[in-house]
């Protein structure tokens, strides 16, 4: 599976983004699909995840509220809309997809979109 993660920017507190993450080559075997970010100085960590057939979701604390992760199987994209953007979203965001004989594990992974977020 390659995923081509896209969309990042700079943007103003307060402001929206929409990111997304187009898949291609063994789509069947993907079972969740995931953001994850990794600012500067930090760890990488879990932002939200989709499962690819079905509807159920996932959302890290900090940004249930503000980010909504969805998808297109026609288009095979996972989008990740955040509103209400803050300073402490400036990140790398980088899109992932687990296999379904691993579901928890993520062994697929796109390149990185920067996300700047100024007050």
């Amino acid at each position: 599976v390659q995923l081509q993660a896209s969309g990042g920017g700079l943007v103003q507190a307060g402001s929206s983004l929409r990111l997304s993450c187009a898949a291609s080559g063994r789509i069947f075997d993907m079972y969740n699909m995931g953001w994850f970010r990794q600012a500067p100085g930090k760890e990488r960590e879990f932002v939200a995840s989709i499962r690819w057939v079905g509807d159920s979701t996932d959302y890290a604390d900090s940004v249930k509220g503000r980010f909504t992760i969805s998808k297109d199987n026609a288009k095979d994209t996972v989008y990740l809309q955040m509103s209400s953007l803050k300073a402490e979203d400036t990140a790398v965001y980088s899109c992932a997809a687990s296999r379904r004989l691993r579901p928890s594990r993520y062994d697929y992974w796109g390149q990185g979109t920067l996300v700047t977020v100024s007050s």
